[in-house]
């Protein structure tokens, strides 16, 4: 049997230009510093920076934005 995946939730702290597309476009993101948002629990790669830890994680690791 497969076990269900919990998601996590957290909030942005700061967010890339967007996507790259082959022909060199850039698609914005949905996301903006500040929205909460739930993720893959094992999608995000976890850093630690002035001991503090964060998630680096891609859009397409974020499930929904919590309004």
């Amino acid at each position: 049997t497969a076990e269900k995946e919990k998601s996590e939730q957290g909030k942005v702290i700061a967010i890339g230009d967007g996507k790259k597309t082959d022909d060199g476009k850039i698609i914005p993101l949905s996301v903006r510093p500040g929205d909460r948002v739930l993720f893959s629990k094992y999608g995000p790669s976890e850093v630690k920076i002035d001991n503090k830890e964060y998630l680096i994680a891609t859009e397409s690791d974020i499930l929904a934005i919590i309004e």
